[in-house]
């Protein structure tokens, strides 16, 4: 079978008739709209210009003096009443109409976008509207209210964004914490929560952040990623990409492993369409990122302590209590205290095929974050024993990579194979090999096998899921660099 036509990207051209007849170029396959909005923002990668103009100083101060002028007459008790979209039609309407009472020296354009500053100051983020409303940006962060950046295309791009003070920045920060019940104050400086689209966020104010305060949002993604585009973004390889959809299928557990923004529940939203539709699936997480498209899943989220400093739920309470609820499948968003031990336990009691993520370096680190977690956790074992835990619970460790130029890689696939005295033993099966940068300043190189055919080969033939000993043969490689052409 020619793996590279598995996913119906790279087949072969069909024959050209001879001439004289010059046949016409056969129709493409239509992209779905997700890839082909992704393959847009891949080509604009390297050219976008800066997306967010500063505001001028003469549109900032009819804003200012509007707005005020606006909270003296509106009546916030009948604004709250209306749904967000009224809401807005309403105060539009009150600001056109100031606007043109003050004989504001503006163009249409800038009227415009005035009152498009005071919708979003009473009813949105305030100046951070224009970054929610644009899809190329994955991350926004604020270092204090004149310090805005956000991460477009793996990249960080200071933005002319800003706040008056400390005090409108904190504003925005308390509308956003207090719309999913949550303060923020001296007493409680710390905070994560969820916007509306579900994007994840996190605040931290004085005296813990010494310079004001800092909000970081980690934006949801509409556009679902599948396997095609992560070998479209070459990700990884229609080699790989077959392993990977096979060790899913046949219940293996899988530790994806990478640095932060590696890409780590990107890879796990892709693996987990490879669950089979009938399976119960059970996802744990701190903030709902998962989008699982199966419809048997249930999603479980932890909540922090409320004021009074109870009602705590903790990851490893879900783990724990997830076991009562007949799954097929757990999946923890991520490992990061002392549920480590709860999640190799169920791994080793018959919930196979389970999934999780760590923050680690390398494979190897992965294993040794996992070992430590299970230390915190205040049980009393042998590092023996916990490394046996872990060697016979999770079967593939898949290591990623956030690269130079913002594109992340897997890096590196392996296999646990078992222990060597204290030692867990691990074979790597495939691995990328760098070559260098293109003109770009992006890694090029070599997504290549290592020859090692991986135990877990056998477990796939015996589950009737026929994958090819080619794909582990180390003459087999392709070489890439960063872009391939939005066109099958």
């Amino acid at each position: 079978m020619n793996l590279k036509t598995r996913f119906g990207l790279f087949s072969d051209p069909p024959p050209v008739p001879p001439k004289p007849a010059t046949p016409a170029s056969p129709a493409k396959p239509a992209l779905p709209p997700a890839t082909q909005r992704l393959m847009q923002r891949i080509k604009l990668a390297e050219t976008a210009p800066a997306l967010f103009t500063a505001v001028s100083r003469q549109e900032q101060e009819w804003k200012d003096r509007i707005f005020d002028k606006l909270m003296n007459i509106l009546d916030l008790t009948l604004l709250a009443s209306l749904d967000e979209q009224q809401g807005r039609q309403r105060i539009s309407e009150v600001a056109a109409h100031l606007l043109r009472e003050e004989a504001a020296p503006l163009n249409e354009v800038a009227q415009r976008r005035v009152v498009k500053m005071i919708e979003d100051e009473i009813l949105g983020l305030g100046p951070l509207e224009p970054l929610i409303a644009e899809p190329s940006v994955s991350d926004i962060l604020v270092n204090g209210y004149h310090t805005v950046y956000v991460e477009r295309f793996g990249k960080l791009e200071l933005t002319p964004i800003r706040f008056h003070d400390d005090d409108h920045l904190l504003r925005i920060i308390d509308r956003i914490v207090s719309s999913v019940g949550r303060r923020i104050d001296e007493s409680s400086p710390m905070v994560d929560a969820r916007l509306k689209d579900g994007s994840r966020v996190n605040a931290i104010i004085p005296p813990l952040a010494l310079d004001g305060p800092v909000l970081s949002i980690r934006r949801f993604a509409l556009d679902l990623l599948k396997v095609e585009d992560l070998i479209r973004l070459q990700a990884l390889t229609p080699a790989i990409a077959e392993v990977l959809q096979g060790i899913v299928k046949a219940r293996l557990n899988i530790l994806i492993s990478g640095g932060t923004g590696a890409g780590k529940t990107t890879l796990l939203n892709v693996m987990s369409s490879f669950i089979p539709a009938h399976e119960r699936i059970l996802t744990i997480e701190d903030s709902a990122e998962l989008q699982l498209q199966q419809p048997h899943v249930v999603r479980l989220e932890t909540r922090p302590p409320n004021i009074e400093g109870k009602g705590q739920i903790t990851q490893r309470d879900l783990v724990r209590n997830s076991l009562r609820m007949r799954p097929d499948r757990i999946i923890l968003g991520e490992v990061r205290q002392e549920e480590a031990f709860d999640m190799l336990q169920a791994m080793n009691t018959g919930h196979d095929g389970s999934l999780t993520t760590v923050h680690a370096n390398s494979a190897r680190d992965a294993l040794t974050r996992i070992e430590n977690m299970v230390a915190m956790g205040g049980l009393d074992l042998a590092p023996r024993t916990v490394r046996a835990q872990i060697a016979s619970a999770i079967n593939v460790v898949l290591q990623l990579e956030r690269m130079e130029g913002g594109r992340r890689k897997l890096v590196s696939v392996q296999e646990i194979s078992g222990m060597e005295g204290e030692i867990i033993t691990m074979t790597e099966v495939f691995k990328f090999h760098r070559q260098g940068l293109d003109e770009h300043g992006n890694v090029v190189g070599v997504f290549k096998a290592t020859g090692m055919v991986p135990r877990f080969h056998e477990r796939l033939q015996q589950r009737g899921i026929n994958l090819d000993r080619e794909v582990f043969d180390p003459n087999r490689s392709e070489e890439w660099g960063e872009y391939v052409d939005a066109d099958p």
